[in-house]
């Protein structure tokens, strides 16, 4: 894969995806909708579209999940009844806009030819984005990012740790996702900004 780029005349940004690659990114992502998404995250079919927009029964305590407390962060440390009805008032609508922009990447993918099961060896997926859906994108790779950081426990100047583990330890595997993903996003960024 190439990264993304910007096409010099249609100004789209474009990628080129290896099947297996594709493939990964849209299981990250639906694993990433997959925590996001609860009860009181996921909208009804039979409430009042003004009704939901007027709830806020959100949330009032961090979540267990550090991944999730990693994603939707206490916004006041030194207040926790402020904390509380700001979680209240917001990580619903946060949650909700997280997940669709990773569905946003389920739904490029699929869009440009990811079968619902890769069989095909050689497969290439050519994506091709206007400039609000890299964004969407962009951010959902912020938000997969954050999820493997926190469940790998990557910290900031470890780099020497992750790249001295052998070849077959899974979490250095997990780390050279983490790194593409990373790369992904940086692409992503100067194609937006070109």
């Amino acid at each position: 894969m190439s990264g993304f780029t910007r096409h010099r005349r249609s100004r789209l940004v474009i990628a080129n995806f290896a099947g297996f690659e594709a493939d990964l990114l849209r299981s990250l992502a639906a694993q990433l909708v997959e925590l996001l998404r609860n009860e009181a995250a996921v909208p009804r079919d039979d409430v009042d579209p003004f009704e939901a927009l007027m709830d806020f029964s959100g949330p009032t305590t961090e979540p267990d999940d550090p991944v999730l407390a990693r994603l939707f962060p206490t916004a006041y440390l030194q207040d926790e009844e402020a904390a509380s009805e700001f979680r209240r008032f917001t990580e619903g609508a946060l949650r909700d806009g997280k997940a669709a922009a990773a569905v946003a990447i389920i739904d490029g993918l699929e869009e440009a030819g990811l079968p619902p099961e890769l069989t095909e060896d050689g497969l290439v997926i050519d994506v091709e984005l206007d400039e609000p859906t890299a964004e969407t994108w962009l951010r959902s790779f912020t938000d997969l990012r954050l999820a493997l950081a926190t469940r790998l426990g990557v910290e900031e100047g470890d780099e020497a740790y992750w790249h001295t583990l052998p070849d077959d330890d899974p979490r250095g595997q997990a780390h050279d996702i983490y790194e593409w993903v990373g790369w992904l996003q940086e692409t992503l960024v100067d194609a937006l900004t070109s």
